[in-house]
């Protein structure tokens, strides 16, 4: 006896039985009724197993699909400001001293390394001339001197003799002429006798500050005329250290500023510091850059000039700044770019202006904000609106430094 078709397809929920599950014919007598019981006690855990199979397979499919990376918050630091630097250090006072009379250079007295004091002598030029020159005016002053104080009484008589009309008129005038000259030559031989005696003071070379000599050029023997070169002076108990600035920071570079600088005779390790005291007033064209100097304290005389340095000026202490592992931060086509995951898993990719780096740490200057959380690992993997999936471990911790804490979506807390 033939039934009708067992509807099967209904007991199904997932849509149907499994391919080959639909008889094509009724099962004839009690076979199918020990199938049918079968089938009813096998329908719900066919229809579980059959649903829950594509559920759990596309929850595992997603969380594979999704990025692991490791994060770490944004933090606010006091951090300085500044302005790497460039430059050279020059003596304050420098001085090419030369020979003021001429005459042959009887001592130098000096030599180039050698740190002399303000009136300290250093070389004696032709000295026994200048001497009997000075002399000589000065005779020559003293009988002038006498022949003045003589034609002063010969006046004075001749002008008695006048009122009583003993003298003539011609008598009282040569008189006058001959005081008038007297005292004319007086008053030349003082200036030949002042000059005479600068000579000699000149023939003394002298150091007109407290200087080192950085070169010797003349020697005894030589024969100089006035104004050749004999010593060159500088000042380097103090120093100035010239640096260039981009035009970019004319209003942030004021006096006083501190300045700290390295030289590569002491290397990093030694520091130095000085003050800003110099600001152009103009940019150069060709550059873009104004120079600025700074004054530099060096009583020790450890630095020396001429020397390279390079330093940065500090141009705000401890500013608040917020702050990135160096490592969340990735650069490319000119665009500085970081990934900020949000609380439901997913990443943003966000622009960012940043500054200094400083121990691992980037400045960030607009873009984040605190708190926010950035990729600091797997950036090659990351873009806009990836699903992300945090691990973390306190090694990586410890090597950045920061607060660094695992992203938990709602559901998890």
């Amino acid at each position: 006896m033939n039934l009708p078709d067992f509807p099967v397809a209904r007991w199904f929920p997932c849509g149907g039985p499994p391919q080959g599950a639909r008889p094509g014919r009724a099962l004839p007598g009690l076979a199918w009724s020990y199938s049918l019981g079968f089938l009813v006690a096998a329908l719900p855990w066919l229809a579980l197993v059959s649903c829950s199979k594509p559920a759990a397979s596309a929850a595992k499919h997603e969380a594979d699909a999704a990025v692991a990376i490791t994060v770490a918050q944004v933090e606010v630091m006091p951090m300085d400001r500044w302005l790497d630097i460039w430059g050279t250090l020059y003596a304050k006072d420098e001085a090419t001293l030369g020979a003021e009379v001429e005459g042959k250079v009887e001592k130098t007295l000096v030599d180039f390394g050698d740190r002399v004091k303000r009136g300290e002598e250093l070389a004696l030029i032709d000295t026994t001339t200048y001497e009997a020159l000075a002399h000589q005016a000065e005779a020559n002053l003293a009988k002038a001197k006498a022949n003045a104080d003589n034609a002063e009484l010969n006046l004075k008589r001749v002008q008695e003799l006048r009122k009583s009309n003993i003298a003539s008129q011609s008598d009282l005038d040569s008189a006058v002429a001959a005081a008038e000259q007297a005292r004319a030559e007086v008053k030349a031989d003082e200036a030949a006798n002042a000059v005479a005696r600068l000579n000699l003071q000149r023939s003394h070379v002298k150091a007109p500050f407290d200087a080192a000599i950085a070169e010797r050029i003349a020697s005894a023997g030589d024969y100089l005329k006035a104004g050749a070169p004999m010593f060159r002076a500088v000042n380097d108990n103090v120093l100035k250290l010239i640096v260039q600035a981009p035009e970019s920071y004319a209003g942030k570079v004021v006096k006083e500023q501190q300045v700290i600088f390295w030289v590569d005779a002491y290397g990093t390790n030694q520091m130095f510091e000085g003050r800003v005291y110099l600001i152009s007033p103009s940019v150069n064209l060709s550059t873009r850059a104004f120079p600025f100097g700074a004054l530099v304290q060096n009583a020790d005389h450890r630095l020396k000039a001429s020397t390279y340095a390079r330093g940065q000026l500090i141009l705000a202490r401890d500013v608040p700044t917020p702050v990135v592992p160096l490592d969340a931060v990735v650069t490319f086509a000119g665009v500085t770019r970081v990934f900020v995951v949000d609380k439901s898993g997913v990443a943003h990719s966000r622009p960012v202006e940043v500054g200094r780096v400083k121990d691992g740490r980037q400045q960030v200057f607009s873009g984040l904000k605190p708190g926010e959380a950035v990729a600091t690992s797997g950036l090659s993997k990351l873009y806009e609106g990836v699903k992300v999936r945090v691990r973390e471990t306190m090694a990586n911790n410890q090597a950045n430094g920061l607060a660094v804490k695992e992203w938990r979506s709602p559901k998890s807390e």
